[in-house]
């Protein structure tokens, strides 16, 4: 297992050891969506919402 920061809260995620880029995970601190943008070191940044197409 390894941890990195939350951009959220500052508050400690724990990461598995098999992590990807593109992944979302969530922090237990705040509850927060992060994207995980590299793998060694981990770096997450806030996930993209996600917008509604309407069935567009």
């Amino acid at each position: 297992m390894t941890e990195s920061e939350c951009v959220e809260c500052g508050g400690t995620v724990t990461l598995h050891d098999d992590l990807e880029i593109g992944e979302i995970v969530d922090c237990e601190t705040c509850g927060a969506e992060l994207e995980v943008v590299d793998v060694s070191p981990p770096v997450l940044d806030r996930a993209p919402e996600l917008e509604e197409d309407w069935g567009e």
